[in-house]
């Protein structure tokens, strides 16, 4: 793992203005630099870089991030290859490189320590293997994707990691699940003769592994189990070495396998991403729509294929936000994306992902297909199946037209299906988060806390509220400046360390719009302290109206001791117009 240190220091070294302007031509713009935004189409400048805060922001898509995160969305870079193209610009030696340790000694320290030495063992072994060389060539893939994919081989034999650690027996190998103890406490590799594809996070870090097997050997794909690092059920194959294309085609090809992948890629479609030997989930579906606005499933034609594409719906309808769209494409029976794009060539794959069926038209085909749609039984068989799966909908133009064509499949009104599937009206999650008093109080403390970091240290955490995500991403913040305190690097290496954090788009959010309007430096600790006070006022009233609240419904005897000190110095201690009140 790379010392946070190292990390900021090299982006205390490295200029992002120069940096991005070596890739897109930046011009003045006021106090900072703008261009047309590398990541979406656009006419007007909405990209903007700030050599004060040395970050980039676009208005119009939402991209934001360092110099570490441009190059890896610009270039698709992978979190630790961005780092080595940095430190390469900034002539500052890699961690690694600047050690006396001797070559091949490694400490065993983390679980992603010990990923990325594997992984880089199995890449190391792959280019000595002529057998798996072999197979790779005749899959038809180059060693230019192999490399982007970082695909190694597992040698045959128990206990081949052995060459790659000190230890053989650290706790950090079995919690990984790159070494298994059986009944016997005898320890030997999981992956043994296979192709390895490593799965790597948003950051970029290894956090598992998918091994194809060599050969006839059963299972034929076999992942990492679950581990502190990986939850198969949130991650997915191939997404950092998609990012630029996503940005590009707006669309995620999502597919069932690692060489599919790896294949479409290799024929220049570098939007595909897979599942990880299981159903698309929820949060697949919200990570992708985060970033593309259209999903498409591409699947097997066959009885299997159609299956898992209508998992996939189920599991898309709760996650489907306006605007965005899914569909569903499918391969001739006997194909599979790997070898459709082999055989019918990267062109006439991206003419069947265009003409993929839209979701409304899949679901009401497929649901179709299971009634006798010439009776009054297998249409109102018809409605009743549709009625769960309308009710998960989240979007009312699109349920209004499943609505309309539902009702003119069965025969019945339109008013009439939507009584039938007692359709009620959808609540926008907007409106359910109206009632925000914290965050405006709360965002100017966020920006003030990321343009002067070292306040941090001043702050009463406890009056934070606790129903907010704004106090969510503040305590958050405080809590990362407190215990690894940042010098000159300031909220460039604060996202760095939050990255891939819960609290990472609230922090974005407050640092574009610290961006538009900064603090003037002489007011930023007058406007910190006038925003404590205000934060210490308002947890007062909370405090003050829970109390009131108790002693309304118990009256005075019903508090503590403490409670009705508190409450006896609050009353005392309001002004006279909120006592009469």
């Amino acid at each position: 793992m790379i010392p946070e240190s190292f990390i900021q220091e090299l982006l205390h070294r490295i200029d992002i203005v120069e940096l991005i302007d070596s890739y897109v031509p930046l011009k003045k713009a006021g106090a900072n630099f703008a261009a047309c935004c590398p990541f979406h189409n656009e006419k007007t400048p909405s990209f903007t870089v700030s050599p004060a805060k040395q970050f980039y922001h676009c208005f119009g898509c939402g991209a934001h991030g360092t110099a570490i995160g441009f190059l890896m969305e610009y270039s698709g870079l992978g979190f630790i290859d961005a780092i080595k193209e940095l430190s390469s610009r900034a002539g500052l030696p890699m961690p690694e490189e600047n050690t006396n340790a001797p070559q091949g000694q490694y400490r065993t320290t983390t679980l992603t320590d010990a990923m990325a030495r594997a992984a880089k063992y199995y890449y190391e072994q792959l280019k000595r293997s002529e057998k798996a060389i072999n197979y790779l060539k005749q899959r038809g893939v180059s060693g230019e994707i192999a490399q982007k994919f970082g695909i190694g081989y597992a040698p045959d034999g128990w206990q081949n990691l052995g060459a790659a650690f000190d230890d053989y027996t650290a706790s950090e190998l079995q919690s990984t699940g790159l070494v298994i103890k059986n009944e016997n406490s005898r320890l030997y590799d999981r992956f043994r003769d296979r192709i390895m594809f490593p799965i790597a996070s948003q950051k970029g870090e290894i956090i598992a592994f998918g091994g194809r097997v060599l050969g006839n050997g059963e299972p034929k794909y076999l992942n990492s189990p679950e581990t502190p690092l990986f939850e198969k059920g949130k991650e997915i194959f191939g997404l950092p070495q998609a990012r630029l294309a996503l940005r590009e085609k707006n669309t995620a090809i999502v597919v069932e396998g690692y060489m599919d992948v790896v294949a479409l890629a290799q024929h220049g479609i570098g939007n595909a991403v897979a599942t990880l030997g299981t159903a698309t989930t929820a949060t697949h579906v919200q990570k992708l729509l985060r970033q593309v606005d259209q999903i498409v499933y591409c699947f097997d034609g066959d009885t299997a294929g159609r299956k898992a594409a209508w998992r996939a719906l189920e599991n898309s309808l709760d996650s489907l936000p306006e605007k965005k769209s899914i569909g569903f494409a499918f391969l001739p029976e006997g194909e599979d994306p790997d070898s459709y794009v082999r055989n019918h060539g990267s062109e006439a794959f991206e003419r069947l992902i265009k003409q993929a069926t839209p979701l409304s038209e899949f679901l009401l085909r497929e649901l179709a297909s299971r009634c006798d749609m010439t009776s009054a039984e297998g249409r109102a068989k018809l409605v009743s199946d549709a009625k769960p799966l309308l009710g998960r909908l989240q979007t009312p133009l699109l349920r209004l037209q499943l609505v309309k064509r539902l009702a003119e499949a069965s025969g019945f009104d339109q008013r009439e299906v939507e009584r039938l599937c007692d359709l009620q009206p959808i609540t926008r999650p907007a409106l359910a988060r109206a009632p925000r008093q914290a965050p405006s109080l709360l965002r100017p403390l966020l920006r003030l806390l990321l343009q002067k970091p070292e306040l941090a240290r001043q702050l009463p955490l406890e009056a934070l509220p606790t129903n907010s995500a704004e106090a969510q991403a503040i305590s958050t913040l405080c809590r990362a400046i407190i215990q690894n305190p940042l010098p000159s690097a300031g909220y460039p290496a604060l996202l760095e360390k939050l990255r891939g954090s819960p609290e990472e788009g609230t922090l974005r959010e407050a640092a574009a719009e610290l961006m538009q309007n900064p603090f003037a430096e002489d007011d930023v600790d007058s406007e910190f302290a006038g925003a404590i006070e205000r934060l210490t006022e308002a947890e007062k009233r909370r405090a003050f109206a829970a109390l009131q609240q108790k002693v309304s419904k118990l009256g005075v005897s019903g508090l503590s001791s403490e409670e009705k000190q508190a409450y006896l110095q609050a009353i005392a201690t309001r002004p006279s117009q909120d006592r009469s009140a």
